[in-house]
């Protein structure tokens, strides 16, 4: 067994996302010209690519605006050259933080996120401060009461890195993130579709916050998710509802 109310956590996270779907179009369109201009338009040949798209899909984003972002990436289309950053700090209760940013102006994008950190009970450290706290992997969750024998039996046939049943009932399949594509299509083709899955940066550790606590975190996740140059957060915390 792991984790602890995993399920409600993942899906309070993706009720947030989707009332912010305008936001989520532009950075899941600035992903997708990233992951384009470094490995190709064809989804079929690129797997950021790939993971870019089906995000954008499962947002219901216009495939216009996916096409268009695709050709900005390929320079079809007039685009922005943007760089990749990774700003790692601590939270509330020490919770650590990773921060993913796409940006056309590094001093911008530092001042902003610092800012976020200090105004809201957290600290920005120093890079490698906390990224040793979470493993690069690619992460599928089934609702519960997926049948959990046939979909681990599945899952390691696919080449995936672990299969955990979690104390709420929902069922994680860990990969390596060059394996995610492929096991997840694998999957689903056995009949196994997740009800949340990419590529991410998973907690080795969590650390649970409640009331106030609880509230400053998302307050200071919510500020840092609303900066236009932020396209991804990580944490360890773990937020009671």
């Amino acid at each position: 067994m792991a984790g602890h109310s995993k399920w409600a956590n993942i899906q309070h996270r993706k009720g947030r996302q989707d009332e912010k779907r305008g936001a989520a179009f532009s950075k899941i369109a600035k992903e997708i010209t990233v992951a384009a201009k470094m490995g190709g338009g064809d989804p079929g040949f690129n797997p950021r690519l790939r993971v870019a798209v089906d995000k954008a899909k499962g947002i219901n984003m216009p495939k216009d605006k996916i096409d268009t972002a695709i050709k900005k990436g390929t320079g079809e289309l007039e685009g922005v050259d943007y760089i990749e950053i990774r700003y790692e700090g601590y939270g509330i209760g020490g919770a650590a933080v990773m921060v993913d940013c796409l940006t056309d102006n590094r001093t911008r994008t530092v001042a902003e996120v610092r800012h976020a950190f200090s105004k809201h009970g957290g600290n920005m450290g120093t890079d490698g401060c906390v990224a040793f706290q979470f493993k690069h992997c690619g992460q599928m969750l089934f609702a519960p009461g997926t049948d959990e024998a046939a979909l681990m039996d599945a899952a390691i046939e696919a080449g995936a890195e672990d299969v955990a049943t979690n104390d709420d009932g929902s069922i994680e399949v860990i990969t390596a993130p060059a394996d995610f594509i492929t096991v997840k299509d694998a999957l689903e083709a056995a009949g196994f579709k997740p009800e949340f899955a990419e590529v991410t940066m998973k907690p080795e550790a969590e650390t649970e916050l409640a009331g106030d606590d609880a509230a400053k975190m998302q307050k200071l996740l919510d500020v840092l998710e609303g900066l236009d140059d932020v396209q991804e957060i990580y944490t360890t915390a773990v937020m009671d509802e």
